[in-house]
């Protein structure tokens, strides 16, 4: 099999920080991804919510192919036609004002928080500003990002983390009043939390947070890294709320699998100027000849119309199944982003799933996460069902 002469060779030299399912990937054509074995998997991973327009859209592709052969990179030093169109595609969809451009949604974050520290210095003065964070976030790796996330086990080999953050309950608005004080800049939280268990956010939470933002003039941080670009059925999920944050970061969807990101800000929280911040790669006109064709796509071929019509028959057909079964603990989510919570660890089932051509994965607490390419339809639905199923029985 030619899996494993691969798996052998990449043992040798990739650096083991993933525990990787034993499939080699080769090509993709719509939700399916094929082995370099020949087999045929149906995709309901999407590459962690980063394939949002499935694998080949002819569009998508045209517009990166006509991009190589003009330009890929200049610097940030200098002008470039895409990440302007990009960008102001991006301020249309989002109700922002400003972008700047990352490589991941994890320098997205790093923005993010830097955006809010010197909006805060730039009021008060003060050297000693603090972040309120959430309880099961997720926001990236970096050791800024790392610091906002809530969860021990991701930083305990890695502090000291940046100081002044401090963790509060997720829908819990009162824990978040308890921490606010003058030292406070900013909250950062996910308008749907994804790693963590996939957890929406209460309506009277998040728009509660947004009070509290404007009473003490603070910024609200809202991470829309995987839950943003039309995965929750709105183009942005707090857009469902009708809570429009200060900063908003994404990523994931935003490329279809090219390393972009980006923070939004408002106006009023523009307050970066030359020198602050900056990437050699970010922004690159390559990656924003893809997010531009990207959000084209978006609006020509429907997407958030297919989410709701799709997501809603997703939502059925997992309610059925947590009906069924008792190993079922909870059915939460919005759109293609959804989760079945179990009474046990689900990575058995999943590697069932796997074997029976389906890629499914996991999140915190027990959880399968849904997060398909947003152009899946009913019937790639039920045969993941039929596959879920079957695996659910045998474990």
């Amino acid at each position: 099999m030619k899996a494993e002469t691969y798996m052998k060779r990449g043992e040798q030299v990739l650096l083991h920080t993933y525990n990787r399912t034993p499939i080699v990937f080769e090509r993709g054509e719509g939700v399916y991804l094929y082995d370099v074995d020949g087999k045929k998997y149906l995709d309901f991973a999407a590459g962690i919510a980063v394939m949002g327009l499935g694998y080949g859209n002819p569009k998508f592709e045209s517009a990166l192919k006509a991009q190589v052969e003009k330009l890929t990179h200049t610097s940030n030093l200098y002008y470039n036609v895409p990440a302007i169109e990009a960008a102001e595609k991006l301020v249309k969809v989002s109700g922002m004002d400003r972008v700047f451009f990352t490589n991941s949604g994890t320098e997205a974050i790093e923005g993010a928080i830097k955006t809010a520290r010197k909006y805060a210095a730039k009021k008060d003065g003060r050297k000693d500003h603090e972040i309120i964070a959430m309880d099961h976030s997720f926001h990236g790796r970096s050791m800024g990002a790392l610091s906002v996330t809530g969860n021990p086990h991701y930083q305990e080999d890695f502090k000291p983390l940046l100081s002044g953050i401090r963790f509060a309950q997720y829908n819990n608005l009162e824990s978040v009043k308890a921490l606010v004080n003058e030292k406070t800049c900013a909250i950062v939280l996910e308008s749907i939390q994804g790693e963590g268990g996939v957890y929406p956010a209460k309506k009277e939470f998040l728009q509660g947070v947004r009070r509290l933002c404007d009473e003490k003039d603070i910024l609200l941080i809202l991470d829309e890294i995987q839950c943003g670009m039309g995965r929750s059925g709105s183009m942005f999920a707090c857009q469902g709320y009708g809570v429009k944050p200060d900063v908003m970061t994404v990523a994931k969807a935003l490329g279809n699998g090219l390393p972009i990101g980006a923070f939004l800000t408002t106006e009023k929280a523009a307050v970066l100027v030359p020198g602050d911040h900056g990437t050699t790669y970010g922004g690159n006109p390559l990656v924003c000849a893809g997010a531009s064709a990207v959000l084209d796509i978006f609006e020509e071929e429907h997407i958030l119309e297919n989410v709701n019509r799709v997501g809603a028959y997703l939502w059925d057909k997992l309610e059925e199944v947590k009906g069924k079964y008792p190993v079922v603990k909870d059915h939460r989510g919005a759109g293609l982003l959804q989760g079945l919570e179990f009474t046990k660890a689900p990575g058995d089932i999943a590697r069932a799933a796997i074997e029976k051509g389906v890629i499914l994965i996991t999140a915190e607490q027990n959880v399968l996460r849904f997060v398909p390419p947003l152009i899946i339809k009913e019937e790639h639905v039920d045969e993941m069902i039929a596959a879920l199923v079957a695996a659910i029985e045998e474990n």
